[in-house]
C-alpha cells in the first residue's frame, strides 16, 4: 500500500506547529517553569513525529492498473 501524501501532510502540520509551540513555551515562557522538562519532551517528540512523517519515503506516484477481468481466449 502506497503512502498517502495528503494524510502525511495532515499529520505533519499539526505535529510541527504544536511541537514548536511547546518548545517555545519551554524556552521563553515563565508559566512553564515548573514543567519545563515536560514541555521540552512533548515538544521534541511532536516535532520529531511531524518531521518523520515528512521524511518517510512514499510509494509510486502513478497508479497501478488493476486488471480483474479474465483474459478472453480465442
Amino acid at each position: 500500500m502506497a503512502r498517502n501524501r495528503i494524510a502525511s501532510g495532515i499529520v505533519m502540520v499539526p505535529c510541527v506547529l504544536l511541537g514548536s509551540a511547546f518548545l517555545s513555551i519551554a524556552i521563553w515562557g515563565d508559566a512553564a517553569s515548573d514543567n519545563r522538562s515536560l514541555a521540552i519532551g512533548i515538544g521534541s517528540l511532536l516535532l520529531f513525529a511531524g518531521l518523520l512523517s515528512l521524511a518517510m519515503p512514499g510509494g509510486s506516484t502513478e497508479a497501478e492498473p488493476k486488471n480483474d477481468e479474465p483474459e478472453e481466449s480465442l
